[in-house]
């Protein structure tokens, strides 16, 4: 159902760091009511734990495609995460 809570831990590839994903992507989850965290990864990736409505969540899901401007997304991966892992807001850390 749309309306329960869900979790994804969120893989996104590309030209994705040196870009402000991560501020970009704590701005579009902060609008959509998510909690979470983001990340840049050695590899050159980006993680993300995004936790909220199912349809807001869904909706993040779209958007790390489009990503801000300047970045190149060729991939998006995810699978299901435990939303008790999730902070009460969104943060980026490392």
């Amino acid at each position: 159902m749309e309306d329960t809570r869900q979790a994804k831990l969120v893989h996104i590839s590309g030209r994705v760091q040196g870009v402000s994903f991560r501020v970009w992507t704590r701005m579009e989850a902060q609008k959509l009511g998510l909690s979470g965290w983001v990340r840049n990864e050695p590899d050159g990736t980006v993680t993300a734990l995004i936790a909220g409505r199912g349809a807001a969540v869904s909706s993040m899901l779209e958007r790390f495609w489009q990503g801000p401007p300047g970045a190149s997304v060729s991939s998006v991966k995810f699978g299901d995460a435990n939303a008790g892992d999730a902070p009460t807001d969104f943060r980026i850390t490392s």
